[in-house]
């Protein structure tokens, strides 16, 4: 194998592992099963639900609440008013800090 036949294979063996890895990183978040949940799907009109998840360690329930009328309020959210309750509710049921559940 020449030199220029090398290099074009590992480049391509290189990008083939990079867009691998990428897929890997894309892989769907479920939420968990629970009340509200179909409620709280709203949430991905707008952003990923990994978001859910990384906040989980550190949000109660105000940190929660506080969260969701941040997403209502300041980047136009479109959740209607009677399901707030619903979807804070089942953030700290199943994403709240531990002291919270």
């Amino acid at each position: 194998m020449n030199t220029l036949t090398q290099m074009v294979a590992t480049a391509l063996a290189l990008v083939l592992i990079l867009i691998d890895a990428a897929a890997a990183q894309e892989s769907e978040v479920m939420l968990k099963e629970g009340p509200g949940k179909d409620k709280a799907m709203q949430c991905a009109a707008c952003h990923s639900l990994d978001y859910i998840q990384m906040n989980s360690p550190f949000l109660n329930k105000a940190g929660w609440n506080a969260s969701v009328a941040k997403m209502i309020n300041v980047f136009g959210a479109p959740i209607p008013k009677e399901d707030v309750e619903i979807i804070v509710n089942y953030l700290v049921q199943n994403y709240g800090k531990s002291t919270d559940k």
